[in-house]
């Protein structure tokens, strides 16, 4: 092949590897949608768990980022990256779609549920196990300066069809539900899920592969090593730093903001759906001008703007209570708007601070570091909001709902993150690979 970068990337084999990666990421966001939120809780539901067991798998796949941290001992270990992703990716899809074929097995109450938990734990140990090596073969094939409008564009499709398809899944499910036939849509689910699993394995297959010449294979990267060039690293431990600042400030407060809306704020859940689609169609419309933006300036001041919106986002939060319960339009798009810039700049930003040779590790170390404090941020915020409702939602004698508090604490985060974002990350010396 010819060794011109530009013809390189411009080559068949390379375009045909991006388009396949834009529909893998796509399908594979299909799938998702039926084993969360609604779905799931549905189907849980019908198996007679209770709350209670409900909140302990829903803590599990909070957790499941944790799973990122084995690709760390064996990614240098990786022969032939397509046989591994896809072993490894498609036994996540099947127990994914085994999920909706636990009510049909003629098993104990409790035998079903056991099987939920296993196949919960090894569909997200699966997924999760490649999921930063999906993610550094598919950007492989895409001009390291063109990396950002590339992102998003591959967000934008992920992100409209994931629109659309949301619409038909929830309407075919009630239709399902209305006609007294919730095992019918348990097989719509499970034959959806199948048909998307398909479609993702053919798009893997059609990506290039990378198999490492036999020189390559004989090499081993002890871990001291892995760990000097990434956590020992300087300027990708700012990183990790900043990933923190955004993983608390988001999930102290994100995950209370939607009992929120259909409790205190007393909307329907039509008009929920409403506004998430306002913020959607904000996501959509900055995707590409964010990811240019990035290109030509860096994923750092991309990040910053989006910081700077997620910040303004919350602060309409806080003015938000059932007497002004209209704000929380104003708090989902530019949420949803900050994270066209967030999403992919900080998984893009790692390849400017750390060798691509540890990109894997780096990323998944990142990941779950970031992720395990927010995991904690979310308990906290937790206890923050029982302790003001048990106090008649009041803070030192004044009238406070917990989420407006929780909300501030983000907003204070958030600025944090800026200003580290703007006068340390920002000015370290960048790679371009």
């Amino acid at each position: 092949m010819n060794s011109n970068p530009e013809q390189v990337y411009a080559s068949a084999a390379y375009r045909r590897s991006r388009n396949a990666y834009r529909l893998e990421c796509t399908f594979e966001y299909f799938v998702s949608l039926l084993v969360a939120d609604a779905f799931l809780a549905k189907l849980l539901s019908s198996l007679g768990m209770s709350d209670g067991l409900i909140g302990i798998i829903s803590s599990f796949i909070t957790l499941a980022f944790l799973f990122q941290l084995f690709s760390v001992f064996v990614v240098d270990r990786i022969t032939n990256t397509k046989r591994f992703v896809i072993l490894f990716h498609s036994l996540s899809q099947f127990f994914f779609m085994s999920l909706y074929l636990i009510p049909f097995l003629p098993f104990a109450k409790e035998y079903r549920h056991a099987l939920v938990v296993v196949c919960v734990l090894l569909a997200y140990f699966g997924n999760y196990f490649v999921t930063s090596v999906i993610f550094k073969w598919g950007n492989s094939f895409v001009d390291p300066h063109k990396r950002g409008a590339f992102s998003a564009g591959k967000e934008m499709i992920s992100l409209a069809s994931g629109i659309v398809m949301t619409l038909i899944l929830g309407h075919t499910m009630d239709a399902f539900e209305a006609a007294d036939n919730l095992t019918g849509g348990f097989i719509f689910a499970a034959i959806a899920i199948l048909i998307f699993s398909t479609c993702d394995f053919i798009c893997l297959m059609l990506i290039k592969n990378d198999i490492k010449a036999p020189a390559e294979k004989r090499e081993r990267l002890p871990l001291r090593e892995v760990m000097k060039n990434t956590l020992g690293n300087r300027n990708f431990r700012s990183v990790i730093y900043l990933t923190i600042l955004w993983d608390v400030a988001r999930y102290i407060s994100v995950g209370f903001l939607g009992t929120y809306r259909v409790g205190e704020l007393a909307f329907a859940v039509g008009t929920v759906q409403i506004i998430n689609m306002i913020g959607n169609a904000g996501r959509f419309a900055l995707s590409r001008p964010f990811g240019k933006f990035s290109d030509k300036y860096s994923y750092a001041r991309g990040i910053e703007l989006a910081l700077l919106l997620a910040a303004i986002g919350f602060g309409f939060m806080i003015f938000t209570s059932p007497t002004s319960r209209w704000l929380v339009v104003g708090y989902t798009l530019f949420f949803s708007m900050s994270m066209a810039g967030l999403n992919q700049n900080l998984m893009n930003i790692t390849y400017s601070y750390v060798d691509s040779k540890y990109f894997v590790q780096a990323s998944a170390l990142k990941n779950s570091i970031g992720g395990l404090f927010g995991f904690g941020a979310s308990l906290l915020g937790s206890r923050i909001l029982t302790s003001i409702q048990a106090n008649g939602n009041t803070v030192f004698g004044l009238p406070l709902y917990g989420q407006q508090l929780l909300s501030a604490i983000s907003v204070i985060l958030l600025v944090v993150a800026l200003l580290f974002t703007h006068f340390v990350i920002a000015k370290q010396k960048r790679m371009v690979q």
